[in-house]
């Protein structure tokens, strides 16, 4: 490399957007890449993490908003925690494929930015308990906003990292921001007992049955400054490659592509479990065990699984995507028996304990089903693509290893669109079992069947002996 190239590669890398970009090249990975790829998975993860901690706001704010004189039903106080999945769950199918087409650093920043629009709406919504049902609705909707960055943030860190890496760094980037949901049922129930931000922050509320006041507002307002914090870093810390865009047509390959259904359907049985348990577990505990404080465990969980998942997926990196995956699904069906056994029946019986555990196991387990998955995706295109061009010339292969990752992060962000419905159904099951049957048996009965499913699935296309695509 002569002294003038090597000018242009440094200035290129420490730019805003770098052109060069090349990680599969082991002499600039150790040079420039590896630098430039840390610089931005270390902003992504706050970011991502902020994001999943509004996402989830209404799994701590939903059954507090009764304490403080809103009179709203069982029923609409589920449909608070489910609807933030639904819009998230929609809207990462547009952020699937953004990342190509507008750039990572610049959607980073605004993506992270537009999180301010509910944070802020709900602080003051909660200082009046005459705002109506529809005016919670309206912001739980637009915490969907928060779901929906996960899609464009797994998408855009999946083109800084070589193949070898990414199930590492993928797993980093969704483990570490899935601590977002823990972290939200953490600091909201300390945060909304102080007037943190004194009289900026407005008056406390007064509980209804007079046993004290709540400064509920505190459950937007925290997430404020630290949500402008990495608004800024993301637009001035992040770097956009041009090597990743592409137009939506290139991007829309993947819907005539087999897999990417069927890993869609594996994502929902992992990430949707994920967080359909996270979002459900405080008004779960809070209808079949009304004596324990679901607030008190709530984090618990969903810390677990968020942990577990970069565990995940450094797992997969060594031993396999779709054998861990297959026995994540067969040990979950085990784990929702479990629950079942520890339920109360119609208020009678029951074991918490027991109940916590079998629930903390299914945790766990999702969150390594989140990274294996995610591991399996760019494995599976790849070895496709390398198929398809396995009598090409070195030009041919190039051109099918690029579309091989143009692809996998598409799939990466849109499994991860189509995953995020479980966090709609879950809690919705919940509450619509409650109500047909007084118990929730009936939901989790519809969750084994849909594992077996999956079982299934992972066993026929990617683990048993002679699959065709195993991974």
């Amino acid at each position: 490399m002569t002294v003038d190239s090597e000018r242009a590669t440094r200035k290129d890398t420490a730019g805003r957007v770098i052109t060069d970009w090349r990680p599969e090249d082991p002499a600039y990975w150790e040079q420039k890449g590896q630098r430039v790829a840390t610089r931005n998975l270390v902003i992504s993860i706050p970011a991502l993490l902020l994001a999943f901690s509004v996402w989830v706001m209404f799994s701590a704010v939903s059954i507090s908003l009764p304490r403080i004189g809103f009179d709203f039903t069982t029923d609409q106080l589920f449909w608070l925690v489910a609807l933030p999945s639904l819009s998230g769950a929609t809207l990462r199918i547009f952020y699937s494929f953004v990342i190509p087409i507008f750039g990572g650093r610049r959607w980073t920043a605004l993506s992270t930015a537009s999180l301010l629009l509910p944070t802020l709406w709900l602080g003051f919504a909660v200082q009046n308990p005459a705002t109506p049902f529809w005016v919670f609705v309206c912001i739980a909707i637009l915490c969907g906003f928060g779901g929906a960055n996960f899609s464009s943030s797994m998408s855009n860190i999946s083109f800084f990292y070589p193949k070898q890496r990414q199930g590492m760094a993928l797993g980093l980037n969704a483990g570490l921001g899935n601590v977002g949901v823990s972290v939200s049922q953490l600091v909201i129930p300390l945060v909304i007992t102080v007037g943190v931000f004194g009289a900026l922050g407005g008056k406390p509320q007064p509980l209804v049955d007079g046993s004290g006041q709540m400064f509920l507002q505190n459950a937007g307002f925290i997430w404020v400054p630290a949500i402008a914090i990495a608004a800024v870093a993301a637009w001035f810390g992040m770097n956009d490659l041009t090597s990743a865009r592409s137009s939506f047509s290139e991007q829309a390959v993947i819907f005539r592509r087999k897999h990417n259904w069927l890993m869609c359907w594996l994502y929902i049985g992992t990430f949707g479990s994920y967080i359909g348990f996270s979002a459900g577990f405080p008004m779960l505990v809070k209808s079949q065990f009304p004596d324990v404080n679901p607030m008190t465990y709530a984090f618990i969980g969903p810390l677990l699984g968020a942990l577990m998942r970069s565990v995940g997926g450094s797992m997969a990196d060594r031993w396999g995507g779709a054998r861990l995956t297959f026995w994540v699904f067969a040990l979950m069906i085990a784990a929702v028996f479990g629950v079942l056994q520890f339920l109360p029946n119609h208020g009678v019986g029951g074991s918490f304990p027991g109940f916590l555990v079998s629930f903390m196991a299914l945790f766990v387990l999702s969150g390594i089903g989140n990274g294996t998955t995610f591991r399996m995706i760019p494995v599976i295109f790849r070895t496709l693509h390398e198929r398809r061009s396995a009598g090409a010339d070195a030009e041919g292969k190039k051109a099918a290893a690029h579309q091989a990752s143009i692809e996998s992060a598409a799939v990466v962000g849109f499994s991860g669109a189509i995953g995020a419905y479980g966090g709609f159904f879950i809690p919705k099951s919940y509450g619509s079992s409650i109500t047909l049957t007084g118990g929730p048996d009936m939901a989790l009965y519809g969750f084994i069947a849909f594992y077996i499913t999956c079982l299934a699935v992972t066993w026929w296309w990617y683990y048993r002996r002679g699959a065709e695509t195993p991974c």
